[in-house]
């Protein structure tokens, strides 16, 4: 069976977040809320050991901090929409608008790598990103991300 990654309710057009660290949280609210986490500070610490290594702000105002760990439920992507953009120390120096939080569990073998690889070959088309940044309801979003 095929884990349902994209769900309406872990998608938020209104990022508030100014901040990477306020990004994050916010983000991670959606997951915890929507119970994709069994434990909110240990996916939370996982999180910022993978922004340590490098920081997952890649470039083309896209972020996808992701995290593989036992804190996780089942397997999520929240999708964000900043449309002001936030400075999360990306690659390029640009601003984020469109913030992808990866959960999995680690029994989930490759699924995050498999996630990460769609997710970018997707991203690097800049109509893909143009008609993300144009959705108005949730449900424009669910179904971009389907086709991935």
């Amino acid at each position: 069976m095929e884990a349902v990654l994209f769900d309406i309710n872990t998608i938020k057009l209104d990022v508030k977040a100014k901040t990477k660290d306020e990004v994050i949280n916010e983000m991670i609210d959606l997951l915890d809320n929507d119970h994709i986490l069994k434990d909110r500070e240990m996916y939370k610490k996982s999180i910022y050991v993978r922004e340590e290594m490098s920081t997952t702000g890649i470039g083309f105002g896209i972020a996808i901090p992701h995290a593989k760990t036992s804190a996780v439920n089942k397997p999520r992507v929240a999708f964000g929409l900043s449309k002001e953009g936030v400075d999360y120390d990306s690659e390029d120096g640009e601003r984020v608008n469109l913030i992808f939080m990866i959960a999995v569990s680690d029994t989930d073998n490759n699924l995050h790598v498999q996630t990460l690889a769609k997710l970018s070959r997707k991203l690097i088309n800049p109509v893909f990103r143009n008609n993300l940044m144009q959705c108005k309801t949730k449900k424009e979003v669910l179904v971009l991300l389907e086709a991935i």
